[in-house]
């Protein structure tokens, strides 16, 4: 057999919550199911304490088969259906309740077990006298209902009557009883007595049971009670519109019905209001079994869908919002990284020029100080000394002054540069901790012999120029006292004018030997000057190298780290944007599955909303 468009709905609710691992749901919907597709019509009739539920149902039945007074309270539900002849049973068990205190209004819909109602045994029931069934049952614990046949005509098509304990606070002992009936409700009777105008908390309670069952009516009893009823149920009935909430309104004497059922008074039946409300059990509710249950079957299926939808639209929220907020932050932390990188890069070559530079000003000025030391004292040394006679002398100590002075002043580059590289390292340290020591890097200087510092030419005084010397400057002296002795009478060669020639003889050889030893001595400086300005430059080209070469070892090892530091940068980077791109994807599937599945599940609540419709009520009925 074909099901039915309402069946259909149901079963693709049910389909729906599986799908979404939603097993307590499945049961639930499963359960109802079942009832649904059953012969009876489940009827829970609902009222606060001391508004005449119990009594409506006398009345409906027309017998007293619900122990009513004052000090009477129903605390055990009460199933009334049809039977050939008038049987009672007490049913064992505990009825868990629905919701707890303080939990969300709609807590109440689809929440708690699955209060489906288990087979039983002939041993497991009690069976008792119909007009004592209730009293026995309010006054025994550890029952689940009561359950009553009669036969009646009003029960006759499968109508079932479920009298509830009385509601209150969320938290009050019969609450969830009350509650845990209405999963099982086809219709549901409010009560509420027409002494006052229904107030907020059973606005509240209509309210929670649409949810749930939107084929919903409510009863004002006691109309007996209060001459002007009339302007109450319309104060009500305007409420009830203000509000919004689709229920139809009936007004009910259950003493008079019950006075009319003992009397045969059919005027007094009709007073008391009840003919229209047992016309709506048949007409409306029996007399339209398929849009009752197609009604209950639609809330059913629109409130697992509420359950079901909201963590998906969360999970579609959190997808939108993307879930990669940590990856995102490593791959902008990489490029702030590759940033800095660049910036310090050119720091390190800026630092390492400027520090090249000024040990490169310093070592030419070290050079040049301790070379210009060394001519100072050479020039001292030339005061007094004979090239002649002290030239080896002379270049051993220039040779070993020189040495020492390049030796200092190759040592002084190496220390600085040992000083650079430590500092670069530092400062690179921070990126690759094992960049490279300084033993590595720095080379050791060259250590070449000098150039042999040969003896300039040297003019030697010898003996025939001193004899040739002596004697012109003898003649000069014999001839000039010669003369001057000849004007005392005396002959031109004599004892004076012999000695004045050997005494000028003398001074001409000691004056030429003394400005012959200066002209050697400036000889010997000038080579001593040329030869250091020789090993000025010499050597000073050797350090030049030497600094041009380490500065370059410097300038590419810090090249080369600042490359492999952007590649694996880059490298960490472009694996950060990958993996960001497969989340993406991954993310956009994911997106696209979530709205199919939000989708689906909107058109299944499109669908249960096009079963389960608030209409407005036909009218009021007094």
């Amino acid at each position: 057999m074909k099901a039915t468009p309402w069946l259909d709905v149901l079963d693709e609710a049910i389909r729906s919550c599986a799908a979404h691992g939603r097993a307590d749901l499945v049961a639930r919907l499963r359960a109802r199911r079942a009832e649904l597709t059953g012969p009876k019509v489940r009827v829970v009739v609902l009222g606060a304490q001391g508004q005449g539920k119990s009594q409506l149902l006398n009345g409906l039945l027309g017998t007293g088969v619900c122990a009513v007074g004052d000090d009477v309270t129903t605390t055990v539900p009460a199933v009334v259906e049809y039977a050939s002849a008038p049987v009672a049973e007490l049913v064992p068990g505990v009825t868990a309740p629905l919701i707890e205190a303080g939990h969300p209004r709609d807590s109440l819909v689809l929440e708690g077990p699955v209060h489906s109602v288990p087979a039983l045994t002939a041993s497991d029931r009690m069976s008792v006298s119909v007009d004592s069934a209730t009293s026995v049952a309010n006054r025994r614990g550890g029952l689940a209902r009561v359950e009553i046949g009669l036969p009646r005509k009003l029960l006759e098509t499968g109508l079932t009557l479920i009298d509830t304990p009385p509601y209150g606070d969320r938290a009050s002992e019969h609450t969830g009883a009350v509650l845990a009936t209405l999963p099982h409700a086809d219709a549901v009777l409010l009560t509420a007595d027409v002494t006052h105008d229904l107030t907020p908390a059973e606005l509240d309670v209509l309210e929670r049971v649409l949810t749930l069952c939107p084929t919903v009516a409510v009863v004002l009893t006691k109309t007996d009670l209060v001459p002007g009823w009339q302007r109450v149920v319309e104060r009500n009935r305007a409420r009830l519109e203000r509000h919004g909430l689709p229920v139809t309104v009936f007004a009910v004497s259950s003493a008079l019905r019950l006075l009319a059922a003992r009397t045969n008074d059919s005027g007094l039946n009709d007073e008391s209001g009840f003919p229209p409300l047992i016309s709506y059990l048949h007409h409306d509710l029996m007399g339209n079994v398929d849009g009752l249950r197609r009604r209950s079957a639609g809330a059913l299926a629109g409130l697992a869908v509420d359950r079901v939808v909201p963590p998906l639209r969360e999970r579609l929220a959190e997808l939108q919002r993307g879930g990669d907020a940590e990856l995102t932050a490593e791959y902008r932390a990489a490029g702030k990284r590759m940033e800095h990188l660049q910036r310090e890069a050119s720091r390190w070559q800026t630092m390492l020029a400027d520090d090249v530079a000024d040990l490169t000003a310093d070592l030419d000025y070290d050079l040049r100080d301790r070379t210009r030391r060394i001519l100072r004292e050479a020039d001292e040394y030339f005061e007094v000394a004979d090239p002649a006679k002290d030239w080896p002398d002379f270049e051993e100590w220039m040779r070993d002054n020189l040495t020492a002075a390049a030796e200092a002043n190759s040592g002084w580059l190496l220390d600085r540069f040992e000083w650079i590289t430590r500092k670069l390292a530092g400062a690179i340290a921070v990126h690759r901790p094992d960049v490279f020591a300084p033993e590595e890097v720095l080379p050791g200087m060259p250590r070449e012999e000098l150039d042999e510092l040969r003896m300039p030419g040297i003019e030697r005084f010898t003996l025939g120029q001193k004899l040739f010397v002596g004697m012109r400057g003898s003649y000069s002296g014999l001839l000039m006292f010669g003369l001057a002795t000849t004007l005392a009478g005396m002959s031109l060669i004599n004892p004076i004018s012999i000695g004045a020639g050997v005494a000028f003889g003398a001074k001409s050889v000691f004056e030429e030997r003394g400005s012959r030893l200066k002209r050697r001595q400036a000889t010997a400086r000038n080579a001593a000057h040329r030869y250091v300005d020789d090993f000025f430059l010499a050597y000073g080209k050797e350090s030049k190298d030497a600094v041009r070469l380490i500065h370059r070892e410097l300038r590419d090892r810090c090249t080369e780290v600042t490359q492999e530091l952007r590649a694996e940068i880059g490298e960490a980077a472009q694996r950060i944007k990958q993996l960001i791109d497969a989340k993406a994807a991954e993310r956009g599937t994911a997106v696209r599955e979530v709205a199919r599945r939000i989708d689906e599940l909107e058109l299944l609540r499109r669908r249960a909303e096009a079963l389960a419709p608030r209409v407005v009520p036909r009218g009021l009925t007094a």
